[in-house]
């Protein structure tokens, strides 16, 4: 199977799929397959993120494979496969994580490594335990506006504020390799991040990474990670809501989105393992912004996983 050739088709025809690659719903042999994750039922303000992947592909057909000054294009390196949505219910969070567990797993089975597109970030716990099962506890890069390690609250156990606290707390982190970028706005609580924090986790908020900058925080991230597997995590709030505020938790006072982009770039001098784009919430989007945002950096993690492990 083939990606569909933008020469001959126009980018705003066919059914969407994650730029334009080919869709099977039982991907094996692949590099990185692009899962989405319809679900919004761990969201505990603005809801919408189910319409996220689907708003992500209807973009992506305007990003090619071939970057600005980047030599060969990145599906010349890797292959890889959309392999459609997750089938997730809205009704139970922990069916819904458990469903997810399920299914990332039987595709790290047949496949290398997975691009999950949301969707809320609690279903991150979900990744978290599919990749620690082939790779053992893993380092993270996680950017976000928030540390996503509170407990539960409202009775629910999987909101999108508790993935990486259950990921610690269940051993699927190496704590001591990850690093949380672009953490701020406003908290119920003035200790929370005293969990991450207390647990070895590096914390740089966004106050800090405009000190450090893109140069120096990636630095800190290649000490930090090392060449232990890595799991990409990125949270759309982490961006300023005037690049991206189509989400459920908008702060203001984030990164740009050259700054984020720019970032990610380190990702190919680490060990890259999995990655997931979360919290795009196309009912508070404006002109799609958010989604093209976000298909940008699922196409920037593709190509720094085509970097990590198949650049010659």
């Amino acid at each position: 199977m083939e990606r569909i050739n933008s020469h001959v088709s126009p980018r705003y025809a066919q059914i969407p799929t994650f730029m334009r690659l080919p869709h099977d719903r039982d991907p094996r042999g692949y590099d990185v397959v692009v899962i989405g994750a319809p679900y919004d039922g761990g969201t505990s303000y603005r809801p919408g993120a189910r319409f996220g992947p689907q708003a992500i592909r209807a973009e992506s057909g305007l990003i090619h494979g071939v970057g600005i000054d980047r030599g060969p294009g990145t599906f010349d390196l890797i292959n890889c496969i959309d392999g459609g949505d997750m089938d997730l219910t809205p009704f139970d969070m922990n069916i819904a994580v458990e469903t997810a567990q399920r299914h990332l797993s039987t595709l790290l089975k047949g496949n290398a490594a997975f691009l999950m597109l949301g969707g809320d970030h609690s279903l991150t716990i979900a990744a978290l335990r599919a990749v620690a099962e082939q790779h053992g506890p893993v380092a993270v890069v996680h950017l976000d506006a928030h540390s996503d390690t509170n407990p539960s609250f409202y009775g629910g156990r999987y909101h999108h504020g508790t993935p990486f606290r259950h990921g610690i707390d269940e051993k699927l982190i190496d704590p001591s390799a990850m690093v949380q970028i672009g953490i701020r706005g406003h908290n119920p609580k003035p200790d929370s991040l005293d969990y991450a924090r207390g647990h070895g986790v590096r914390v740089v908020t966004a106050d800090e990474f405009g000190e450090l900058g893109v140069g120096g925080t990636a630095d800190l991230i290649r000490e930090r990670v090392g060449r232990r597997p890595v799991y990409v995590s990125v949270d759309v709030d982490v961006v300023d809501p005037a690049f991206a505020p189509g989400t459920g938790t908008p702060a203001p006072g984030g990164l740009s989105s050259r700054e984020v982009l720019a970032l990610l770039r380190c990702v190919g001098d680490l060990k890259p393992v999995g990655f997931d784009v979360m919290e795009v919430s196309p009912l508070y989007d404006h002109g799609g912004i958010t989604s093209i945002l976000a298909t940008e950096i699922g196409a920037e993690l593709l190509y720094q996983y085509a970097r990590a492990h198949h650049t010659p």
